[in-house]
């Protein structure tokens, strides 16, 4: 996990005011520090999943994180709640019409600072906070 220094060191290259007023909340609390520590990197770092690959890897009821763009490619069989950076237009449609909940990661910190009951998907693992 980044350090705090580190990601403001990073922050200050963010030029998208969105992305840094993200990084800013999540590093306030400990338990967003993961998510701030991988959206203040690259962006190439950042995340792209359709909803197949999330209907694949979550549980139905479950609330997933996606610290990146959300896209349209498939469909959700399963009520689950998606958190993400951004969703492309389709993908934010498809939620809607299956009665998914579509929340950006800011919207999340500020209902849920302490992380409860998120999964984080990330490129190559699963990881699950508690």
């Amino acid at each position: 996990m980044k350090s705090k220094t580190k990601i403001g060191k990073q922050l200050q290259k963010k030029l998208n005011p969105s992305i840094v007023e993200t990084i800013l909340a999540a590093k306030k609390h400990e338990n967003w520090r993961k998510v701030a520590g991988i959206l203040s990197g690259p962006r190439r770092k950042f995340v792209e999943f359709n909803l197949q690959d999330i209907d694949r890897s979550a549980k139905e009821g479950e609330s997933v994180l996606v610290p990146g763009k959300v896209l349209s490619q498939g469909n959700l069989d399963k009520k689950i709640k998606v958190i993400a950076l951004n969703f492309s237009s389709k993908a934010k449609e498809k939620l809607f019409k299956s009665k998914n909940e579509s929340v950006t990661i800011i919207e999340e910190i500020k209902k849920n600072p302490e992380a409860k009951g998120l999964r984080i998907l990330v490129k190559g693992e699963k990881g699950k906070w508690n």
